[in-house]
């Protein structure tokens, strides 16, 4: 278990990321949901990360159902807020936010103290609990004046009164996530998609601050949404149509890994875990099969002679921190 920055809050190296049993694109039956929970938690997976914006708060139900078989003392909980849930039309779906829920909820955009405070309270009823360890400020691109002002000092005052463990922000850009680790005292962002195989983005800001200053980093998307975990013409990157140029790429690192004897998969989930400001990766998933192919490919060495390779060519920059190295 790995500890995010100096709060003492730890979560395993592996998480699970609930947005998919939140109905993401396609529903997902309340069996499959719950035995994908409790596949990951026979895997060792103890960090298990939701959203109210998870298909309109059920993934947080799902989940909140599954661990309650579980000591809460054993597994890590992390939550967001800054969409607020209100009552919604209830005459349609959800589909064009991505998940396949009806719209009897609606989002709502507050990062003020109070509309803070009154997400987490929604959260924790949906959840069943009496409290989450970890929250993140959830997507502030385009609210950064009240999110610093009022969202984070709410955050700030939740934690030293003891009711969360630890905070920070989730988002899928590094520049302002930087801005959070150099000018706030977050403990812990979530960055999404930008430091994979695809895209090392965060090396240039974040991942440097983040270790200046004593704060993890917990990767989400690693597989760029899909395509690095199977890269096909229909395959989607960070949620649209993957571009000719990252598929062709993709492909070469997927034909590389193969020659030497290991999957895109396993190297993906790899090359995140090996930054040393990270604490924890995120991987989605819709059935027991899917978490257990995750925590296998997890686990599995992937050889040297890959990593070099992938320098010697230019696919990875000389300044990428590699695995520990496997075997040759």
């Amino acid at each position: 278990m790995n500890a995010l920055g100096r709060s003492g809050v730890r979560v395993s190296p592996l998480g699970l990321g609930a947005a998919v049993i939140g109905n993401l694109y396609t529903e997902v039956p309340d069996e499959q949901a719950h035995a994908t929970v409790g596949a990951a938690w026979q895997q060792g997976i103890r960090y298990f990360d939701t959203a109210p914006h998870y298909g309109l708060g059920l993934s947080e139900r799902r989940l909140g159902e599954a661990l309650r078989e579980y000591d809460r003392t054993a597994y890590t909980l992390s939550t967001k807020v800054g969409r607020r849930l209100e009552p919604g039309p209830g005459d349609g779906d959800d589909l064009a936010n991505g998940f396949a829920v009806p719209d009897t909820l609606r989002r709502v955009w507050d990062f003020t103290a109070d509309g803070i405070r009154r997400t987490l309270e929604a959260s924790l009823e949906r959840l069943g609990l009496d409290r989450v360890d970890v929250v993140y400020l959830h997507d502030p691109d385009d609210h950064a004046e009240q999110a610093f002002r009022e969202g984070y000092p709410a955050l700030e005052k939740l934690r030293s009164e003891g009711v969360v463990g630890a905070i920070g922000a989730g988002m899928n850009q590094t520049a302002m996530l930087t801005r959070f680790v150099r000018d706030t005292d977050v403990d812990v962002v979530l960055c999404a998609g930008r430091y994979t195989l695809l895209d090392q983005s965060a090396l240039a800001d974040l991942l440097p601050a983040a270790g200046e200053r004593g704060a993890s980093v917990v990767i989400g998307g690693a597989f760029n949404s899909g395509l690095l975990a199977n890269p096909t013409p229909d395959a989607t990157y960070n949620y649209t149509q993957a571009p000719d140029e990252l598929l062709s790429r993709a492909l070469r690192l997927k034909a590389l890994a193969e020659q030497h004897g290991t999957t895109l998969r396993a190297a993906a989930l790899a090359f995140c875990a090996a930054h040393p400001a990270v604490a924890s990766v995120l991987v989605g998933a819709r059935s027991a099969a899917e978490i257990e192919d995750g925590a296998r490919q997890f686990a599995t060495p992937v050889p040297a002679a890959f990593w070099q390779e992938l320098r010697a060519t230019g696919l990875l920059p000389a300044d990428a921190p590699l695995p520990t190295e496997g075997p040759a």
